[in-house]
C-alpha cells in the first residue's frame, strides 16, 4: 500500500488502475485485483447490490459497505453535474448528460428532462425508479410537471440494465401516450432515449417520433 500513496501523492489519483482505485479504497491490494479479474471491471462491479457484493471471499460487510457507498456517491455527483447544462443542440446532448448517472445502475430509472422552446433546460427529474427489467412510469404526473413549470417540450430517458438498448412493446407504447398526452397541452415529446452501457436508442432518430 505503500507504493500506492506514493503513486497518488506523485502522479494523482487518476493514474491509478481500476485495481489501485479499488486497492486505495478497501486497502487491499490482492482482494482488489482478485475482484476485478472476477467481475471483468469497476463498472461491473458497481451494479451489484451489497448482497452480491458480499459474496466474494475476504472481502466482508464493512467493506462492500465502503463499495457501494462509493458508487452512490459518484451516481450523486454525475446526477448533480446534469444540473449544470443549460441547453441541448440534439439527443446526444441528453445521452452525454445523463450516461454518468444510469452507468451501474441494477434497476431501471426513467427521468424527464423539461425544455423551453428555445431548448433550455428548465428542469431534470426522475419520474420512476424500478426493478431490473422495467419501471413503471405515470405519464399524467409527467404532464402534470410540464404544466406547472410552463415546458414546452419534453424528453424522456431511461436505462436498460441488461445492455440492450432496444425498446420493449412497453416502451414503445409508453412513448406513444406520453406523446398524446402532452400534445392535448401544445406540449412536444422531441425524444424518448433509452440508454444501455455504450448504447443508446433515440425514438426520433428511429423516426419513431
Amino acid at each position: 500500500m505503500k507504493s500506492l500513496r506514493e503513486k497518488i501523492a506523485v502522479h494523482g489519483v487518476g493514474s491509478l488502475t481500476d485495481a489501485e482505485l479499488l486497492a486505495a479504497l478497501i486497502e487491499d491490494e490482492a482482494l482488489a485485483e482478485r475482484i476485478v479479474a472476477e467481475c471483468g471491471s469497476l463498472t461491473a462491479l458497481m451494479r451489484m447490490d451489497l448482497p452480491r457484493m458480499r459474496m466474494f471471499e475476504g472481502l466482508g460487510l464493512h467493506r462492500a459497505e465502503k463499495i457501494v457507498c462509493s458508487a452512490e456517491l459518484g451516481r450523486r455527483l454525475a446526477a448533480a453535474q446534469t444540473a449544470i447544462a443549460d441547453t441541448i443542440a440534439s439527443s446526444d446532448d441528453i445521452v452525454r448528460l445523463f450516461r454518468p448517472v444510469t452507468d451501474g445502475l441494477s434497476h431501471e430509472e426513467c427521468w424527464a428532462v423539461y425544455l423551453t422552446n428555445s431548448n433550455k433546460i428548465i428542469e431534470q427529474q426522475r419520474v420512476s425508479q424500478g426493478g431490473v427489467q422495467a419501471t413503471i412510469v405515470d405519464s399524467k404526473l409527467i404532464i402534470k410537471r410540464a404544466l406547472e413549470l410552463l415546458a414546452t417540450q419534453i424528453v424522456i430517458v431511461h436505462n436498460h440494465p441488461s445492455g440492450s438498448a432496444e425498446p420493449s412493446e412497453a416502451d414503445i407504447a409508453l412513448t406513444r401516450k406520453i406523446r398524446e398526452a402532452a400534445a392535448l397541452f401544445d406540449i412536444r415529446l422531441l425524444d424518448h432515449l433509452i440508454i444501455a452501457g455504450s448504447d443508446h436508442f433515440s425514438f426520433f432518430g428511429h423516426g419513431l417520433l
